[in-house]
C-alpha cells in the first residue's frame, strides 16, 4: 500500500524527488514542521524551507541490514524535541483521538508509542488527509484494505467517508499493522516498509526495505520518531507498579507479565 505526504507541496517535492535511489546508507535524521492547522509533517531530509531538524541522527541507517544499524541502546536514545513534545500537549486532534489510540494498542499488542509515529508520518493526525492514491485519514487507510477487514460503504455512507472516522480508521490501520509485524516477526523495518509499499514490495525485495526512496524515507522517520516517542526504560519501570496498583484497585488487574501487559500504555 504505497501511501506519500499528505501536504500537497510536500507530496510534490517528495514525488519529484523519488526519481533519484536513496543511497543504501543514510544519516538518521528527522525533520519537520507543524503546519497552521497544527498538522504535523516529517521527514528523513529537509523538503523545503518550512521544515526544521528535529533529530540530529549520530548514526546511520543501512537498508541491507534494516534498522538495527541506528536502533541506539535504551541508554542513547534521543529525549522528546520540544516542538514535537508541545504538539503532543496542545494538539486537540490527538487529545481526541487519544483514548482510541490506547484502545487499539491494548486490543492489538502494539506499543502506543509506534502507532503515535506513524500516524504522524502517515498524516500528522488529520483526520481528514486524503492521498492522491486515494488512502483516507489517520493511518492512511486505502478502500481495500478496509474492505479486507470487513469495512463496507454503501450508498448514503462511502467506505471513505467511514474512513475518516478516527475509531475506524485507527481500528483498521493497526489491525493491519498486527499482521505485518507477525508477518515479519522482530523486523519492524519490514513491518514499516510493507505499510508504506505493501507486503509484496517486501516480499520481492527478498525480505528486505524495497529500493524505493519514499518507503526509505518513510522507515528512517517512523523509527526515529518512535524511539524518540518511547520513555527511558528507568520512567517505565517506575511507572509499571503505579499503573498495575491504579488497575487493581480498579478489579481490572491484567493476567500475566505487568511488564508486557502494560509497556504498552503512553
Amino acid at each position: 500500500m504505497a501511501r506519500a505526504r499528505r501536504n500537497w507541496k510536500t507530496l510534490l517535492a517528495t514525488l519529484t524527488a523519488a526519481a533519484t535511489l536513496w543511497p543504501v546508507a543514510s544519516r538518521a535524521d528527522v525533520w519537520g514542521f507543524i503546519d497552521a492547522r497544527g498538522v504535523a509533517h516529517f521527514s528523513s531530509h529537509q523538503v523545503d524551507e518550512r521544515y526544521t531538524l528535529f533529530y540530529k541522527g549520530d548514526d546511520s541507517f543501512d537498508t541491507r541490514s534494516g534498522i538495527g544499524a541506528f536502533n541506539p541502546a535504551p541508554e542513547d536514545r534521543p529525549a522528546l524535541p520540544l516542538k514535537l513534545q508541545n504538539f503532543f500537549e496542545v494538539s486537540p486532534t490527538y487529545k481526541q483521538v487519544l483514548p482510541h489510540l490506547r484502545a487499539a494498542a491494548a486490543k492489538h499488542g502494539i506499543e502506543i508509542e509506534l502507532l503515535q509515529a506513524l500516524i504522524v508520518a502517515e498524516s500528522g493526525f488529520d483526520r481528514q488527509a486524503v492521498s492522491p492514491k486515494g488512502a483516507v485519514g489517520l493511518m492512511q487507510i486505502m478502500p481495500a484494505t478496509a474492505e479486507r477487514y470487513g469495512l463496507v460503504g454503501d450508498a448514503k455512507v462511502p467506505i471513505e467517508a467511514k474512513l475518516t472516522d478516527p475509531k475506524t480508521n485507527i481500528g483498521i490501520g493497526t489491525r493491519y499493522l498486527r499482521f505485518l509485524l507477525d508477518l515479519f516477526p522482530g523486523q519492524l523495518e519490514l513491518a514499516l516498509a510493507s505499510y508504506n509499499a505493501g507486503e509484496g514490495a517486501v516480499q520481492k525485495a527478498g525480505n528486505r526495505i524495497p529500493n524505493y526512496k519514499e518507503t526509505q524515507d518513510y522507515v528512517r522517520t517512523v523509527t526515529r520518531l518512535y524511539l524518540g516517542l518511547k520513555p527511558p526504560p528507568e520512567t517505565r519501570r517506575l511507572q509499571l507498579p503505579q499503573q498495575r496498583l491504579r488497575m487493581e484497585l480498579r478489579g481490572r488487574a491484567p493476567a500475566g507479565d505487568a511488564g508486557t501487559q502494560l509497556a504498552q500504555q503512553p
